[in-house]
């Protein structure tokens, strides 16, 4: 099997040397010809987990016609902003049956779009698009370290085709057909990441960490329970898994990003230095639209929302949050 990897983030990396344990070639796209150079010349991608050496059967190129040409499988791995434009430049090299995989995560602003959706909306045929989530630190899958996903698709094949070209026993995947719910979870983990990075940032402890994840988790399950998703799905490895990990790792970029951002430092002062997207910074407001239009009571998102564009402070935020009446815990999942 020949593959497209399209990106060539971290995560996009680490699954490019998952791919090529069962690929005959995977063919990264690049935007920087300085990161196709490294990875062609060096096996290493100088920008994200520098110190990876990728498999010889890894190339790269910045033509994404050259990186689609041949391509049995493809697995799309950009930033949720750049998904549509990439994939609206790429929809005249891919084949009408050809699988496609899903690695980014997000809500489309506006459209309220999920990013299989995005994708689907690009190049047609949604029966062949799967996405893949769960708690997976490209700098410990890289390393080999024991993890696993979930990959949702609405054909049960072609979750199977995209689990035989990435399982391995490092890396253990599951099934699922309810992308909603997968989609929804890996969009919304990212933004109570950031909140519990804020609350370390300003010195609260385990309690209310773990009060932040549990009601983020609630948070989440309203959505997918709204946008027609399964609620016992944010039980599994997309949404409780993913959650635990981004809420709390040292190599999250949400995490680390809100508790800097409770020490002054702002969204786009950290982008410009990690030279990564904070991708719950972005969801904060696609979720936050999608949510309304939908009404489903999403507090700590709001509140990320609120603290991020519209100048809330974070002692009016956490006031207006603590100033909320307890009600029902489950509340918002009955039909």
């Amino acid at each position: 099997m020949n593959v497209a990897l399209i990106g060539s983030g971290s995560w996009g990396t680490a699954v490019a040397g998952l791919a090529a344990a069962r690929a005959e070639r995977v063919t990264m796209w690049a935007h920087s010809e300085q990161t196709a150079a490294g990875i062609n010349g060096e096996h290493r991608n100088p920008r994200y987990l520098v110190d990876y050496e990728l498999p010889g059967n890894v190339v790269a190129t910045t033509d994404l016609s050259q990186a689609l040409d041949g391509a049995d499988s493809i697995i799309f791995a950009v930033p949720s902003t750049h998904l549509r434009s990439v994939c609206h430049q790429a929809a005249l090299f891919i084949a009408a049956g050809t699988p496609v995989l899903c690695l980014t995560k997000g809500i489309e602003p506006e459209s309220g779009l999920l990013m299989s959706e995005v994708i689907t909306s690009e190049i047609g045929n949604e029966s062949r698009v799967a996405a893949l989530s769960g708690p997976n630190h490209a700098e410990e899958i890289c390393r080999g370290g024991l993890s696993a996903a979930v990959i949702a698709s609405e054909d049960p094949q072609i979750g199977e085709t995209f689990k035989d070209l990435l399982l391995s026993t490092a890396f253990r995947i599951y099934l699922s057909q309810d992308m909603t719910g997968v989609e929804v979870c890996g969009a919304m983990k990212n933004v109570i990441a950031i909140v519990c990075g804020i609350s370390a940032g300003t010195g609260a402890g385990d309690n209310t960490l773990a009060l932040i994840m549990t009601r983020g988790l609630a948070e989440i399950s309203r959505l997918v329970h709204a946008r027609g998703g399964q609620a016992m799905t944010c039980m599994g490895l997309a949404g409780m898994g993913d959650l635990i990990a981004t809420c709390t790792s040292e190599h999250s970029r949400n995490r680390t990003f809100g508790y800097e951002f409770a020490h002054g430092v702002s969204l786009d002062e950290y982008q410009t230095r990690t030279h990564m997207v904070v991708e719950g910074a972005v969801a904060a407001r696609s979720v936050s639209e999608l949510a309304r239009s939908l009404g489903v009571d999403i507090p700590l998102t709001f509140a990320v929302e609120q603290t991020l564009y519209n100048g809330v402070t974070l002692d009016r935020a956490l006031e207006i949050l603590t100033d909320r009446v307890p009600s029902q815990e489950f509340y918002g999942l009955n039909d």
